[in-house]
């Protein structure tokens, strides 16, 4: 009973992502038409940011959606007691967490950069 009602938690959020991720790529190619008609490279440059913007948001997603995931199986494994797998989801989820901070840094990195060149053109 439990493993069907996870496994319809499962499906569920894999189609949210799907249709998130549809919409995000809808957007961005709407904004890269935008971009294209822009006519100063100030424009572009915000245009660009936006897209920036929308890929972070999309990588996000999909890393909230990976965890979600996890804590499915997790909630899964608890349910059978399976408790040696339970420590090798916990190193996957430290791992997750590692990579979350990676990909955070990674938009740091890049929001300071869009807005040294944004500072430049002005």
């Amino acid at each position: 009973m439990m493993m069907m009602v996870m496994m319809k938690m499962m499906m569920i959020i894999r189609m949210m992502m799907v249709m998130t991720m549809m919409i995000m790529l809808m957007m961005m190619m709407v904004m890269m038409r935008i971009r294209m008609m822009m006519p100063t490279t100030m424009m572009k440059m915000m245009m660009m940011m936006m897209l920036m913007m929308m890929m972070m948001m999309m990588i996000m997603m999909m890393l909230m959606m990976m965890m979600m995931a996890m804590m499915m199986m997790m909630m899964t494994m608890m349910i059978r007691g399976m408790m040696m797998r339970m420590m090798m989801i916990r190193m996957m989820m430290i791992r997750m967490m590692m990579m979350i901070r990676l990909m955070m840094m990674m938009m740091m990195m890049m929001m300071m950069m869009m807005m040294m060149m944004m500072m430049m053109i002005m």
